[in-house]
């Protein structure tokens, strides 16, 4: 059976440059049958059939002369967001994967409000998510995150080099071996949710990166509400987060 890099089998299949197909594979909306093709350079057989899955556009929830609010769909990177909104400033990111409220200031005055009001974690933060195994009580976890910034971003536990982090979480229901929890956090420590998650044994579902086992078009985490400067910004909970399939 023949095989050739993944990027140029889909490129040959979709009469596209090898550039943009890589890109496409590096963005994770590429599946081979229910399986995300993860790496761009790796080997697979030319008769392979690829399917792309295009992410949602944003949708603008609230937008004033100050602040823009906007539902960002999962596999986009808050910076497209910012890109596409020349007038605007992000705030604060959310992973490519995760889903929800993105914000970005229009006024200089209130993006320097924003940013100290963030700066100084008074901010209110809530996601939901599905994750691994049971969650029957609250849980409270006040642990330092370390961040290592090589490449992609890993971040880790570290009572010495960590810097402080809080986050809450609070069991909605069970199907099966997975959650549903709401979490809350006062810190925004780079992939904070997901560690924190992961060091208690609950993992995010689709989160390979910090240890959950079950395959997922996504991490399943969506940004539900962000409440700053006497305003709360809300997004509705997309499918995948409403029902565990």
């Amino acid at each position: 059976m023949a095989k050739e890099q993944a990027f140029k089998v889909l490129a040959q299949q979709e009469g596209i440059s090898n550039k943009k197909a890589k890109a496409l594979i590096d963005r994770g909306i590429v599946y081979a049958g229910d399986k995300k093709v993860k790496i761009a350079r790796a080997p697979i057989s030319t008769d392979t059939k690829f399917r792309i899955e295009y992410p949602k556009e944003a949708k603008v929830i609230y937008e004033d002369d100050e602040v823009i609010a906007v539902d960002k769909p999962p596999h986009v990177d808050s910076y497209e967001i910012e890109e596409m909104l020349p007038e605007a400033r992000l705030l604060h990111r959310l992973d490519k994967e995760t889903s929800g409220v993105l914000l970005l200031g229009k006024s200089e005055r209130f993006t320097k409000k924003a940013i100290e009001a963030f700066k100084r974690r008074r901010v209110d933060k809530r996601y939901v998510a599905w994750v691994e195994g049971v969650v029957a009580e609250p849980l409270i976890i006040d642990e330092p995150i370390h961040t290592i910034k090589k490449g992609k971003a890993f971040s880790k536990i570290d009572p010495l080099r960590g810097k402080p982090a809080h986050t809450e979480i609070y069991p909605e229901e069970v199907q099966g071996k997975k959650s549903k929890v709401h979490i809350a956090i006062t810190t925004g420590r780079t992939h904070q949710i997901r560690v924190h998650l992961a060091h208690v044994g609950h993992p995010i579902v689709g989160d390979a990166l910090y240890g959950s086992v079950t395959t997922s078009k996504r991490i399943l985490l969506h940004c539900k509400a962000i409440t700053l400067l006497g305003r709360t910004y809300e997004a509705p909970e997309p499918s995948d987060i409403v029902r565990y399939k």
